[in-house]
């Protein structure tokens, strides 16, 4: 089982920047890539971004393509999303999501699930 912990959540105002992350542990399933998912009040989930086990391959919601830049560590424990120009619609809880599969967007696809992060962005 592999246990995922979202951090780096807060307060900004609109403009400002954040960055997440997630540390996983426990017994993995190696290799796996990681993605990060989002979920507004009353919204749906929807995908926000991946990277694959080596972390030299990295996919993006069309919704925050430029302004998002996701990373992981040499570890391949921890992932890092970093985030600017944020806007009010980007708040949200944010999750991030482990899969032995490589980088996707469905969130049915990945198996493990952090407790998730609160953004909050202010106009």
């Amino acid at each position: 089982q592999v246990q995922l912990v979202e951090s780096g959540g807060g307060l900004v105002q609109a403009g400002g920047s954040l960055r997440l992350s997630c540390a996983a542990s426990g017994r993995t399933i190696r290799p796996y890539a990681m993605g990060w998912f989002r979920q507004a009040p009353g919204k749906e989930r929807e995908f926000v971004a991946a990277i694959n086990w080596s972390g030299d391959n990295t996919i993006y919601a069309d919704s925050v393509k430029g302004r998002v830049t996701l990373s992981r560590d040499n570890a391949k424990t921890t992932v890092y999303l970093q985030m600017n120009s944020l806007k009010p619609e980007d708040t949200a809880v944010y999750y991030c999501a482990a899969t032995p599969l490589n980088a996707r967007r469905r969130y049915d696809e990945y198996s493990y699930w952090g407790q998730g992060t609160q953004v909050n962005v202010s106009s």
